[in-house]
């Protein structure tokens, strides 16, 4: 089919329907890319609406996604989108627009750009700020093979570029000649709004009143911009001049997060990932029922303020997550003491270790599975120096339809084995409430507190504080036979599984709460009046609570069969909590069936 023809078929039916690869993409004429631009910002919300997923950052990178695929030879040429939360769009134009209603679903595709799942997605992500290294290794990989003609493009946001891993990889990419492009994708957001110095510098830019030396510049890169990251023929055009530049280079654009919804637009947090809404409104629906449990991250957001309310000494930092992480009670109470200091770890960690240092109290906020990216700040600046840090480790254990890039099941096996680290999981609210005052007391040791995504277990939880021994459990329940070990949320649950049982009078039920230190008089006890030890935790089998609980009876030379339920040795896909509970084998159905087995043959 010529261009001609290709022009008229086209302009009779929507666009998007004949487009299966950039294959079909690149038939299109320059003037009806604008068209698919609409009409692939129609699909994404039609799709998440009821879906749920990441729409914002997607919907803010339309028209970027389209040049991209028009003008580069992809999956020849590399295309990596940092964290990945805007790549609905590639995803659609490269062949997954059929079973993109599965996407984040149980065997569905990946919330997430994901090698096994397409040609296209040259790079796994998830996390932010590991685009420009990835990028940068594909560039020296192509030149090593003799290739200096493929292209490697990086899509970074302003907030993703401002960490430190972003600086590393622009840091060297500066000094080589590769033929790399980074394309600085400046919508003032990540998912809260932006900080730091370089936020306000490329302000200035924006505003035509930063200093003449760019920093980018500086940095050896050839930059160009800032343009309109939505007019498709301005972004066309300068990337089809930038294609036939040498070395590296950043294209800086200018874009709007929520491109195309008015809500999304307006209130950018929320539709970072609004959850259902109604496509033709943007209105969000609400989900049913008044009396729920409120979100452990709730729990902490109030707690930390009722505490510093108190307690002058208390400070609140976060990297990049207040509203996730609920500090955003603080900072708007107290804002001279809780501090985000945008998508930085690795800084996080040791700037909460210096302000303990010098007598502060400092409750550092990171979900568990970015606290991975800190990991040697948390041993050689926290637990070697011995300095009482809070960390506050959200959305621990599964954490549903993000899938494995954001479970957070490693915290357990990865703290543990730290010296001088207290390592604590509430069963609920007023746990995490009571140890985060007992923490504020004033402990000798830094203390990692880990709490699930998602509600807890009680509506009425504002108790009055209580203190909370340091290494002890708790008896919840009695029995002759077994004893089932919990750690954490789970807890809940298996007191309703064990009401279910035949002879519920024969099972015994503790709240460890401490994986580190455990409760070893607790443990003696139980060893000695139960013939059968179950362990069950939301963390890996592999160094777990589980594995602590075997260590403590290989030492006292205990014999008690020992079952530990965790997640095993492999990565969880995405799904609902149940669905990856099931895929983990921890649901409450396949708990249940193992200890009334166990029960009848010990009959």
């Amino acid at each position: 089919m010529s261009r001609i023809d290709t022009f008229v078929f086209y302009s009779l039916e929507r666009l998007l329907t004949h487009i299966e690869s950039p294959k079909e993409l690149k038939k299109l004429p320059l003037e009806k890319l604008p068209k698919l631009a609409q009409e692939l910002r129609e699909f994404i919300i039609d799709i998440v609406s009821t879906k749920e997923g990441h729409l914002g950052a997607s919907l803010g990178v339309v028209e970027l996604t389209i040049a991209l695929h028009y003008v580069f030879d992809t999956p020849k040429d590399k295309l990596i989108w940092d964290v990945g939360h805007q790549a609905y769009g590639h995803k659609i134009l490269t062949g997954r627009k059929e079973i993109f209603e599965t996407n984040r679903q149980l065997g569905g595709i990946s919330g997430f750009p994901k090698r096994s799942e397409s040609e296209y997605d040259d790079f796994g992500t998830g996390h932010s700020s590991t685009s420009i290294s990835a990028i940068l290794g594909m560039a020296m990989a192509s030149r090593l093979d003799g290739d200096l003609k493929k292209q490697h493009i990086a899509v970074v946001g302003d907030a993703s570029i401002a960490s430190g891993m972003a600086f590393e990889g622009l840091n060297h990419l500066g000094v080589t000649n590769v033929n790399a492009l980074i394309i600085l994708n400046d919508n003032a957001i990540g998912i809260d709004p932006s900080v730091g110095a370089l936020k306000k510098y490329l302000t200035n830019v924006k505003a035509g009143t930063a200093k003449d030396e760019n920093i980018f510049e500086c940095l050896n890169l050839n930059y160009s911009g800032p343009i309109d990251g939505h007019d498709l023929n301005a972004l066309v055009s300068e990337l089809e001049r930038l294609k036939h530049v040498d070395g590296p280079k950043l294209l800086h654009i200018i874009t709007t997060k929520g491109k195309g919804l008015k809500q999304a637009e307006e209130d950018q947090v929320v539709y970072h990932a609004p959850g259902k809404f109604d496509k033709a409104t943007g209105e969000r629906i609400k989900k049913s029922g008044k009396d729920q449990p409120p979100k452990y991250q709730d729990v902490f957001g109030h707690t930390i303020v009722e505490l510093a309310l108190e307690n002058t000494k208390i400070v609140g930092i976060t990297p990049a997550m207040p509203s996730g992480s609920s500090l955003k009670f603080m900072m708007d109470q107290i804002p001279d003491r809780a501090f985000d200091v945008g998508i930085a770890e690795q800084h996080a960690v040791t700037l909460s270790a210096g302000m303990a240092s010098q007598g502060l109290v400092p409750f550092c906020n990171i979900y568990s599975t970015f606290l991975q990216r800190a990991y040697d700040q948390v041993i050689h600046d926290v637990a070697l120096q011995k300095l009482p840090v809070i960390f506050c480790l959200d959305r621990a254990g599964l954490v549903g339809q993000d899938g494995p890039t954001h479970h957070g099941v490693f915290d357990m096996a990865f703290l543990r084995c730290i010296p001088n680290l207290i390592v604590f999981a509430p069963m609920n609210e007023m746990e995490l409430r009571n140890i985060m005052y007992t923490a504020q007391l004033g402990l000798a040791n830094p203390l990692a507190i880990r709490y699930p995504r998602g509600r807890g277990a009680n509506i009425n939880w504002k108790n009055k504080f209580d203190p909370i021994e340091i290494g002890t459990g708790r008896c919840l329940k009695k029995g002759s036979k077994m004893a089932i070990l919990t750690i954490g949320h789970m807890g809940n649950g298996i007191a309703g599984l064990i009401d279910r049982l035949d002879r519920p009078e024969e099972v015994g039920h503790y709240d460890m709460r401490f994986v580190k230190p455990l409760d070893q008089d607790l443990l003696k006890t139980i060893f000695k009046d139960y013939g059968h030890i179950i362990t069950i935790e939301d963390g890996t089998k592999i160094g777990g609570f589980g594995s602590a609980v075997l260590e403590f009876a290989n030492k006292e030379r205990y014999t008690n069969p020992i079952k530990i339920f965790g997640i095993p040795d492999q990565f969880v896909e995405q799904g609902t909590i149940t669905e990856t509970h099931q895929l983990a084998g921890i649901d409450f159905d396949s708990i249940h069936s193992y200890i009334q087995s166990t029960l009848d043959q010990c009959e």
